[in-house]
């Protein structure tokens, strides 16, 4: 694996401490002294509870800073109601799942401001997204370390390095722009009409009148797909409005455009733990789908997905989230040279 590594975590009692220090150490460290070094890393919503402890962002960190840089940890606001859709409400989720400046001894610091207005449009040059809008957080960083959790997801089929910088760094509309290619469509012999999908939706796209079933305005839906995750009958599907390889493009095109500008100074971390079903965005505990395997660690947020889905394989990802177009992501990757 020419600049990807692997530390596994066989024999080590959780957290694995020691494999991610025996990992940080064969990085050539890309950083100077005194250069502010942004963690980009997904502490969870709130309420769920299958998120990375703090152990390990704290581990990257002190790593950091006995090299001299100033690290601080960021994240952006979301599209959907929830613990994080606003910068006091993702820093009040942080506190509550131990990402405090006390444990992890750095600023936390969310990227796109207090009301997600806090952004810059970057050059992309793609077929999707001539441009990509992201939070502002160029000029406060002149490095990156992209430390994700690799797990599944409904739409994507798997969250690693692309999607915790594609939908990571990208502000609220570069996200609902993501996301704009579906949108849920009931199912009235499993719905419940619990009011659920209603009192969720962000945009007030959902609605209900009883005694009928819901309804879904799509000139106000913004396809964040919360509804979907969180019906508790499964009463929700995805409807494509467009081929289902769109979204892996936008998702690849987003991060290939973040990633031209920070390439030069940038590691790329994937811990292969706590591997659960669904995304760390939905509240409650996932499922787990496979055992903890250990921290792959490269320059290049590509390679060091592909070698993550080799070592996990596609298939524990693929019997929840069947049909989706997952290898677009890298064929698509190659094509436009990211």
């Amino acid at each position: 694996m020419a600049d990807l590594f692997f530390e596994s975590i066989e024999g080590e009692k959780k957290p694995y401490i020691e494999s991610l220090r025996r990992l940080l150490k064969q990085f050539r460290y890309p950083f100077a002294n005194g250069d502010h070094v942004g963690v980009k890393l997904h502490w969870g919503e709130k309420g769920n509870k299958s998120f990375l402890p703090p152990d390990y962002a704290r581990e990257i960190i002190a790593w950091l800073m006995e090299k001299g840089a100033k690290p601080f940890i960021f994240d952006t606001t979301v599209l959907y109601s929830g613990g994080r859709r606003t910068a006091v409400d993702s820093l009040n989720t942080a506190a509550s799942h131990g990402y405090t400046a006390e444990f992890l001894g750095c600023p936390l610091v969310i990227a796109d401001g207090m009301d997600g207005k806090n952004i810059v449009s970057i050059p992309a040059g793609y077929k999707h997204f001539p441009t990509v809008q992201v939070g502002n957080i160029f000029d406060q960083a002149q490095g990156f370390v992209i430390f994700s959790h690799v797990k599944g997801h409904m739409v994507s089929l798997f969250g690693g390095a692309i999607k915790n910088i594609s939908m990571g760094f990208a502000s609220r509309a570069q996200k609902q722009r993501m996301h704009s290619d579906y949108h849920p469509v009931l199912s009235e012999k499993k719905c419940t009409r619990c009011g659920l999908c209603v009192e969720i939706c962000p945009t007030k796209a959902a609605t209900i009148h009883e005694p009928q079933y819901p309804k879904y305005d799509l000139e106000k839906c913004i396809g964040c797909a919360q509804c979907i995750a969180m019906c508790p009958e499964m009463a929700l599907q995805i409807f494509w409005n467009s081929d289902m390889t769109v979204f892996q493009e936008k998702l690849v095109e987003t991060a290939a455009a973040v990633w031209k500008i920070i390439q030069n100074k940038a590691v790329v971390i994937n811990a292969l733990l706590n591997i659960t079903e669904e995304c760390d965005c939905l509240p409650g505990k996932n499922h787990m789908i496979a055992k903890d395997m250990g921290f792959i660690g490269g320059y290049h947020p590509v390679r060091v997905d592909e070698e993550s889905l080799k070592m996990t394989g596609t298939d524990i990802f693929e019997k929840t989230h069947p049909g989706i177009p997952w290898q677009r992501q890298f064929s698509y990757a190659r094509e436009i040279g990211f």
